[in-house]
């Protein structure tokens, strides 16, 4: 603001945040989990990527992550809009984003960086199209960091910087998102912010591509239309993902401080975590698990989100009798153990409260299976119903 300019002749959205700043913070609308990922060689490029958001804002800022960089990343440019169909941003929209008020910058392997705010009017349930313009040849060499199981439709430009075009010229599509590991909206003092934490049934494994039938995509719908207390929902489920050891990605206690802890505005966080611990994809003596160890490694979560003054609610690990994703895992004592750590999630008191996703899932008449009208058919993920039943089975009151 100049000597000659005063409050009253800013715009009032300007007028607004000036007032009101120190009653609003940020809070992520949308995020996905970094991960190291391979099959998309990008050099000169622009990647145009949808975000669904849950809480809406008049200011937004984005996170651009190297975590898994082999070296440095060079960002050439990047843009933020609202989506209109496709790989098209609705005109006017695409606003120019800086980070410390350069539109370019570099970010060193192992970091992340969170762009200078840009206002624009983003309604909850909407999706944004964020595009970054990458110079460099990032070879298979480099180590990408992503996201590649998104069951979300990205766009790959021709060469170029492409981030202002409106309608981005497209060479390719992928479901990987790609350096892009959340957006954050500015929002009320009183709004909350929910983690969704876990594997495969979190991130959404095998739900229809572009669909957002993932149950944090169903709860985050539900709390909007409840119209109270507003709510940021961010999914950090990693298909694969285990609790104690890595495989397909850090494990939950080495990534939970990254992925929960820090998450802007978070007060909340969901757990559903440990079927591919007992499940031991790797087939190592060493990393078969039992429900004492599960335990102990839950009960870590839990003293790490209350030390940080974070909700924590448990959810039941599903039913995987028989499951064919990976011949040979369900065994009956591996299943035992499973049913032992349910128990304890359900009756021990340790969390703030239990979610119940196994009852609402499995068949009454065969409980250690989930009902055929569930399950998408290998007996261990759910369908697109069986995901919007898991975010519709959740109870609202725990988010007053």
């Amino acid at each position: 603001m100049n000597g000659q300019e005063s409050l009253a002749g800013l715009s009032l959205r300007r007028r607004f945040f000036m007032i009101n700043q120190s009653e609003m913070h940020w809070i992520g609308t949308w995020a996905t989990t970094p991960d190291p990922m391979e099959g998309v060689p990008l050099a000169d490029q622009t990647v145009r990527m949808i975000a669904r958001t849950s809480i809406g804002g008049a200011q937004v800022r984005v996170r651009l992550s190297n975590a898994y960089g082999a070296h440095d990343l060079a960002i050439g440019a990047a843009r933020v809009g609202l989506r209109a169909d496709g790989a098209d941003v609705v005109p006017g929209t695409n606003r120019p984003l800086t980070f410390n008020g350069s539109p370019s910058t570099t970010i060193a392997a192992g970091a992340l960086v969170v762009s200078d705010p840009v206002e624009l009017d983003v309604p909850a349930l909407a999706d944004l199209a964020v595009s970054v313009y990458l110079p460099d040849d990032l070879d298979e060499g480099f180590r990408l960091t992503g996201h590649s199981n998104a069951h979300q439709t990205n766009y790959i430009s021709p060469r170029g910087d492409r981030t202002a075009e409106t309608a981005l010229a497209v060479e390719a599509t992928t479901e990987a998102f790609v350096f892009v590991s959340g957006v954050e909206v500015l929002a009320p003092r009183d709004a909350g912010g929910l983690v969704a934490f876990g594997d495969s049934l979190t991130e959404g494994n095998l739900s229809q591509l572009d669909a957002n039938h993932r149950w944090p995509d169903q709860l985050a719908r539900r709390l909007v239309d409840r119209g109270t207390r507003p709510f940021g929902v961010v999914n950090q489920g990693i298909g694969g993902n285990r609790l104690l050891h890595d495989f397909r990605g850090d494990n939950a206690l080495r990534r939970f401080d990254r992925d929960v802890l820090a998450q802007p505005g978070v007060t909340h966080v969901i757990v559903l975590i440990g079927i591919n611990d007992l499940r031991n994809g790797l087939g190592k003596s060493e990393e078969e698990v039992d429900a004492r160890a599960m335990i102990g490694g839950l009960n870590q979560l839990i003293t790490r989100a209350r030390t940080a003054g974070l909700k924590i609610f448990g959810g039941t690990l599903l039913t995987w009798e028989n499951e064919t994703f990976r011949g040979g895992a369900y065994t009956p004592a591996r299943e035992a153990e499973r049913q032992a750590v349910n128990a304890w999630i359900r009756e021990s008191g340790a969390f703030d409260a239990v979610i119940d996703f196994e009852a609402a899932l499995r068949d009454p008449d065969h409980p250690m299976r989930m009902l055929p009208q569930w399950d998408y058919g290998d007996h261990l993920h759910p369908n697109d119903a069986g995901y919007l039943r898991m975010g519709d089975c959740i109870d609202l009151a725990l988010f007053d």
